[in-house]
């Protein structure tokens, strides 16, 4: 059954992960996403539906361990944050060359280098440009709840799935360490291997029974066949674009000016918005909720009705550059955000944009 519960976010995907069927789920600690390991292995998930729950001795090697279960079929998770995942990235990498589903979650910190532990959203150009070496790309969710980062879990594990790739959860240590209300869904089962190779093909490496060996791989020396293979990649980018682009629209149907703002700067500035509203300023927020696919089309048609927009993110400025290719130069873009582990307020954002947009568009 479905049931009401007050948790973390980092617990509440740790608990979404186990209801998700998940087979294993391969981890290093590390601030502030460590509740997520130390959740699955107090909750004994190997006595509840016997999935995996190991702590690897790097994050390395926790990501060749999802390697290896992806390769089977298996729905297989690993999470960390920000410095841990640029480790795991080289084998993101191969993951995506090889085309096989699993699932990354990322609760960012403040950065570069160690940084700090504070929250930070300073890892977008890392998630939604590739990070990683070669033509590829994450499908890349941002939660701005403890609801959706228990959501997500399962939505993450069907478009990883869906399209044979590795799928990112981006959060940060603002909403995997905050508590609010959560409805976890009801416990799935684990897939056996028939049913894996009924509802997703037979690629996986089941077992060789009367049929050819199937070989997983990034690896093809053929020029002609490396480049059929990153073209493959593509259109399943093309196609996540068209059917599963996610975002969500706050008063933006009289909005004469926009905020747009993902995660936990997306709650934040939703407050801006309505503190905004009660000044008498007609400001809308555009959420996406998808970073890769980005909601490029709905911001273009959004510029032909604004006369500017805000990009507020927890970082000098990177969601920005793809605001600005989106609208491509029809109304002025502005970035505002903070950074060293400082979470702007939402009086701070409406004071940016009448500053930054409102003020300097009547000049």
């Amino acid at each position: 059954m479905s049931e009401l519960r007050l948790m973390k976010g980092n617990e509440a995907l740790a608990e979404a992960t186990i209801r998700a069927g998940a087979d294993a789920y391969f981890g290093y600690p590390i601030t502030p996403q460590s509740e997520v390991i130390e959740y699955l292995m107090t909750q004994r998930p190997e006595n509840r539906t016997g999935m995996v729950v190991l702590q690897a001795e790097s994050e390395i090697a926790a990501i060749n361990m999802v390697y290896g279960a992806a390769s089977t079929g298996k729905r297989a998770m690993t999470s960390s944050s920000s410095p841990g995942i640029s480790l795991k990235l080289e084998g993101i990498s191969y993951l995506a060359g090889a085309e096989l589903p699993a699932v990354i979650v990322n609760v960012v910190r403040g950065g570069p280098g160690l940084g700090t532990i504070q929250p930070s959203q300073a890892d977008y150009f890392q998630s939604v440009k590739g990070g990683g070496h070669g033509d590829y790309r994450l499908y890349v969710l941002a939660p701005a709840s403890v609801q959706e980062m228990a959501d997500f879990v399962d939505d993450a594990f069907e478009i990883a799935f869906k399209y044979r790739a590795p799928v990112l959860i981006l959060s940060d240590g603002l909403i995997g360490q905050m508590m609010e209300k959560v409805v976890l869904k009801d416990q799935k089962d684990r897939m056996p291997d028939e049913e894996i190779i009924e509802k997703y093909g037979d690629w996986a490496t089941t077992g060789k029974k009367g049929r050819e060996r199937n070989i997983v791989t990034s690896l093809d020396l053929q020029p002609e066949k490396m480049e059929a293979r990153v073209h493959r990649l593509l259109k399943k980018y093309e196609q996540m674009e068209k059917e599963d682009l996610r975002y969500e629209k706050i008063h933006c149907d009289d909005a004469q000016y926009l905020i747009v703002a993902y995660g936990s700067s997306a709650r934040i500035s939703q407050k801006a918005v309505e503190l905004g509203r009660k000044k008498g300023i007609k400001v809308g927020l555009l959420r996406p909720i998808t970073l890769f696919p980005f909601p490029r089309k709905q911001l273009f048609e959004l510029a032909g009705q604004v006369k500017g927009i805000l990009s507020v993110e927890l970082s000098t400025g990177q969601m920005i550059e793809d605001v600005k290719l989106a609208v491509d130069c029809k109304v002025p873009v502005e970035h505002f955000g903070r950074t060293g582990g400082i979470i702007h307020t939402p009086e701070e954002i409406l004071e940016a944009l009448e500053q930054k947009i409102i003020k300097n568009g009547s000049n």
